[in-house]
């Protein structure tokens, strides 16, 4: 109630623009900065809003389209498709990306192809297909393509990729929200989330914003571990798989 309390102080500071050639401004924030992983984490959805104005703190006059990219920490993927040969899946191809996002999430109030042209989807990575995956070496363009759509299509059977054309709500042109949903096997770590108003094909202003998504409890405890004392997890593991081994054998036996 308080953040809507004071969009609504905002878009009641004017009602026309003064200068209706000069770019609006973004006030953004989300109704959530930090998120815990702990267990029995399921999702969950943070509410991502703000107030479109002009820099007196005016109205905006003309009409803008709102695009909200919600992307979490990068990291390098190899990617190897499988190929059925004499009756067996073997790898073929292959290709290494050096920054994967570990989550993308796009919302937007209308179709992005009637927002901006490709060159502008791509400088901003608006969409699923304007991701900028960075590959390591030479790589044919056609065959990039391909590992690319097949990288989002993997991730969006996660609900690690998501694109929605239609979370987007403006009101009066004034204050905007959008919904983006986490799934419960998103990764820890910084997720930026940014606003871009698009105004004849042209981002005339854009904000961001951090959320911090972290581990906790017993979830925390292990990953410190791991991370601290590395060989003495990995002892652990391999120690543990052969002792749920052992079980798992006795149990068949006594059958």
């Amino acid at each position: 109630m308080r953040w809507l309390l004071g969009l609504l102080a905002l878009a009641l500071l004017g009602t026309t623009a003064r200068a209706a050639g000069r770019d609006p401004i973004l006030v953004v924030d989300a109704s959530q900065h930090r998120i815990a992983l702990q267990q029995g984490f399921t999702g969950t959805q943070i509410l991502l809003f703000g107030a479109l104005l002009t820099p007196e703190g005016a109205r905006a006059a003309k009409d803008y389209d709102i695009v909200v990219v919600v992307e979490g920490p990068t990291r390098p993927m190899v990617l190897r498709e499988k190929r059925k040969i004499a009756g067996l899946w073997v790898n073929a191809d292959s290709t290494t990306l050096r920054s994967v996002p570990s989550f993308y999430a796009l919302a937007a109030n209308r179709p992005v192809k009637d927002i901006v042209g490709e060159r502008t989807a791509a400088i901003y990575e608006m969409g699923l297909n304007a991701l900028q995956l960075s590959p390591s070496g030479s790589i044919d363009p056609a065959l990039q393509a391909h590992f690319a759509q097949g990288l989002v299509q993997v991730m969006a059977k996660q609900g690690l990729y998501a694109q929605d054309e239609k979370a987007v709500s403006v009101n009066a042109q004034v204050l905007y929200s959008a919904r983006i949903s986490l799934p419960s096997s998103v990764q820890a770590g910084s997720y930026t989330a940014e606003t871009f108003a698009v105004s004849k094909g042209r981002v005339v202003a854009s904000a961001s914003t951090r959320i911090e998504v972290e581990k906790e409890g017993f979830e925390k405890a292990v990953a410190d571990f791991s991370r601290h004392y590395a060989f003495v997890y990995g002892l652990l593991a391999v120690g543990l798989s052969v002792v749920m081994g052992w079980l798992a054998g006795r149990l068949f036996a006594l059958m």
